[in-house]
């Protein structure tokens, strides 16, 4: 299924129903007066997440989604029926505004969660209301009013623990296949990537975390080149980076230090929040040179990124350093959910 993550949506409440002009009519009471019913609520659109929905590509082929109107009142003072309302399911992590002022609606983020975007029409009220002593038999009723309608733009931005941040072909793919079961597209060039990936990664049978695999990110992303900038937004809800860096790029392609400080450097651009998540450098593919020489090349990349975080030497395509990684990273992960519970 092709990966989308932004919608437009169209959603109409319903009319409220209309109030009713009605006076009895029975045997033996001549003057029965009036029995006009007001009418029912319009039905409200809601937006709800569920688990089962991971992408908003249904919303490119169901663009308008319309709430039930409320039913006219009736004679003997019977109310209208209560339009049914609508619920629209979306994946979890969708952030709703308006398209027309870019206002910020809601952002659902829990299983079940549900939030009000276009809210029915109020009833109209039938002549029995407007009964006084002055007027016995009004000859009086209202409209219901009219539902809300709105168009939304929808944009899903991941729910991950862990986000991979580099340029294409540092091995991001490769990483998230080893140490989970998802199965991205791996190859040798770059632009393999072009949607997210998340994958599931479990330490043992009781703890694990959800990594992401986003686009890679290359030099003028954040004025709109190339594919990762669209993705990063998927990776402002994590709670830990990892920027890998291919230790032996192809001649054609930035040393690794290079290669680094472009990604520093979009990143920064982009968005100051995500700049300064935390960030461990891994130093990936170290399987293609002897140890010796993979040790001490390393650290030069190291030295001259003067780079004062967690370091980890990786190969991710087979498996070497991810276990001790994937750990590290299960332990960080604990202690800053246990730090967020003593805060709250």
């Amino acid at each position: 299924m092709r990966f989308v993550d932004e919608a437009e949506v169209r959603v109409e409440a319903g009319d409220g129903g209309n109030g009713t002009i009605g006076f009895r009519r029975e045997k033996y009471i001549p003057f029965g007066g009036p029995d006009g019913g007001d009418g029912g609520d319009g039905g409200s659109v809601y937006l709800i997440a569920v688990e089962n929905v991971n992408t908003l590509v249904d919303f490119r082929y169901h663009a308008v989604h319309r709430a039930q109107r409320g039913q006219n009142g009736m004679s003997r003072n019977c109310t209208g029926k209560k339009g049914d309302d609508c619920f629209v399911p979306v994946p979890l992590g969708t952030q709703v505004s308006e398209k027309d002022t870019g206002e910020i609606i809601g952002d659902l983020t829990k299983v079940g969660e549900t939030l009000l975007v276009a809210k029915g029409g109020f009833h109209g009220l039938g002549n029995t209301r407007f009964k006084s002593s002055i007027n016995r038999a009004p000859q009086k009723a209202s409209k219901g009013s009219e539902g809300e309608h709105r168009i939304l733009l929808l944009e899903l931005t991941l729910i991950a623990d862990v986000g991979l941040l580099g340029m294409p072909n540092a091995g991001k793919s490769s990483l998230i296949r080893s140490v989970s079961s998802a199965t991205p597209k791996v190859a040798d060039y770059p632009f393999t990537t072009l949607h997210p990936n998340l994958g599931v990664v479990s330490v043992d049978d009781l703890r694990s975390f959800v990594i992401a695999d986003i686009p890679g990110v290359i030099e003028g992303a954040a004025e709109g080149a190339g594919l990762g900038l669209q993705f990063l937004k998927h990776l402002s809800r994590t709670g830990l980076l990892l920027h890998l860096i291919d230790v032996v790029p192809y001649e054609s392609m930035d040393t690794p230090v290079q290669a680094a400080k472009k990604i520093i450097h979009e990143i920064g651009k982009w968005s100051d929040d995500l700049a300064n998540k935390p960030r461990w450098l891994i130093l990936n593919k170290i399987d293609r040179l002897p140890y010796d020489e993979a040790e001490e090349h390393c650290q030069a990349i190291i030295d001259e990124l003067e780079w004062q975080g967690p370091v980890f030497k990786i190969a991710a395509i087979n498996g070497e350093g991810t276990k001790a990684l994937m750990f590290a990273i299960m332990n960080f992960l604990e202690e800053q959910r246990r730090n967020k519970s003593e805060q709250e």
